[in-house]
């Protein structure tokens, strides 16, 4: 068995990691208070992989969530104490060869006091919305499937 490779990032009330894994097959996740265990069997040779981390700081198990997708598998760690950074993901401070920061969804969260969705609801939308390639275009959606009569019927603003 080998590790498998991934990367972390920390949030407000979570702590994020992806293990990049093609393919993979019989995913297990354990979630302990502090620390939780990753397995699975990815590629054409069947390779088994594990990962045990002691973590830098305790999470909460029932809160805490994983996804599999066809690239890889992400996990949301729920912290048990919301608003503490966390420097590492590992309680020790050995660097972990496999494991790696995530620096394109890194933030520096502790100066940004409003932020307007929890990390964890943003993690929850993704999680609904993943699966496929026909993600909608937010943005430009209703214009394009308007019918003609739709002009006197204005949606409220949400904001």
């Amino acid at each position: 068995m080998q590790p498998a490779a991934a990367k972390w990032y920390d949030r407000r009330e979570s702590v994020f990691i992806e293990f990049c894994m093609e393919d993979s097959k019989d995913v297990q996740v354990i979630f302990d208070k502090s620390k939780f265990t990753f397995s699975c069997v990815s590629g054409t040779d069947d390779i088994k992989h594990q990962n045990t981390v002691e973590l830098f700081g305790e999470i909460d198990p029932k809160e805490s969530k994983h996804r599999r997708t066809d690239r890889s598998v992400l996990c949301c760690l729920r912290k048990a104490e919301p608003g503490k950074s966390w420097p590492r993901l590992t309680k020790d401070k050995a660097k972990c060869n496999w494991l790696s920061v995530d620096f394109n969804n890194w933030k520096d969260w502790e100066d940004d006091s409003d932020e307007d969705l929890s990390s964890f609801d943003k993690f929850s939308e993704m999680m609904n919305s993943m699966g496929g390639d026909d993600l909608p275009d937010l943005d430009g959606a209703d214009e394009e499937h308007e019918s003609a009569d739709s002009d006197d019927e204005k949606m409220p603003d949400l904001e």
